[in-house]
C-alpha cells in the first residue's frame, strides 16, 4: 500500500429523495448539507488513510448511486472498486444490497464487497 496508489473515497447521494426538497430549499443549501454529511461519513476512513500515509481524494456526487460509482470508476480509470454491501432494500437483496449487486454485475473493474 505504500506504492504510488491513490484511494478515492466516494460519497454518492441518491437524487430521487431530493426532488421534492429542491422546490423549497436553495441548491447551495442542499449542496452544503450533502457535503457536511459526506465529510462526516468519510472522516474515519480519511483519518485511517492519513495515519497510514496513503494518498487519497474525496469525491461527492449525486444521482443514481450504482451508475455514478461505475461512471466514476470508468472516468478515473480505477483498478478496483471496494464497497460495503448492506442489503437494506428487501428480501431479494438481503445478502447483498441492490447497489452492490448492480455495481458488481456491471462494472468493468474488479469489485471487492465488504460486509
Amino acid at each position: 500500500m505504500r506504492s504510488k496508489c491513490t484511494v478515492t473515497l466516494a460519497s454518492i447521494h441518491d437524487d430521487i429523495g431530493l426532488g421534492h426538497v429542491k422546490q423549497f430549499v436553495a441548491q447551495s443549501v442542499i449542496n452544503d448539507y450533502l457535503r457536511e454529511i459526506s465529510e462526516k461519513d468519510l472522516k474515519s476512513a480519511q483519518k485511517a488513510l492519513d495515519v497510514a500515509g496513503i494518498k487519497h481524494t474525496i469525491m461527492i456526487k449525486r444521482g443514481n448511486v450504482a451508475q455514478e460509482i461505475i461512471n466514476l470508476a470508468n472516468k478515473e480509470k480505477f483498478d478496483l472498486i471496494v464497497m460495503g454491501c448492506k442489503g437494506r432494500t428487501g428480501i431479494l437483496d438481503a445478502l447483498m444490497g441492490s447497489v452492490a449487486q448492480k455495481v458488481s454485475s456491471s462494472a468493468k473493474q474488479a469489485v471487492l464487497l465488504v460486509k
